[in-house]
């Protein structure tokens, strides 16, 4: 639970919400690291992403930036190759 604040207020609210009790047991607020947050707070942090998430995001980025780097650099190889053959294509 202290691990992941978001998740289980997301875990709450789906559960309180799939058996009908959302009028009867609100979240009314809460102290997170001595921060006192009403209703409106806790549901921000709720809608947060959760740590897995996160990581997952951190992770597709950190994944995502070596590829885009080889497609910057083969581009401009790529575009001058097809420049060569056209040139000699109208050559002949």
């Amino acid at each position: 639970i202290e691990e992941d604040i978001s998740g289980t207020i997301k875990a709450f609210s789906a559960f309180t919400k799939a058996e009908s009790k959302q009028e009867s047991h609100p979240i009314l607020g809460g102290v997170i690291e001595g921060e006192l947050y009403d209703s409106t707070g806790v549901e921000a942090i709720g809608k947060l992403p959760s740590k897995l998430e996160l990581y997952a995001k951190i992770a597709g980025s950190i994944k995502a930036v070596p590829t885009k780097v080889a497609r910057v650099i083969k581009a401009p190889n790529s575009k001058l190759a097809r420049a060569i053959k056209l040139a000699g294509e109208t050559k002949e």
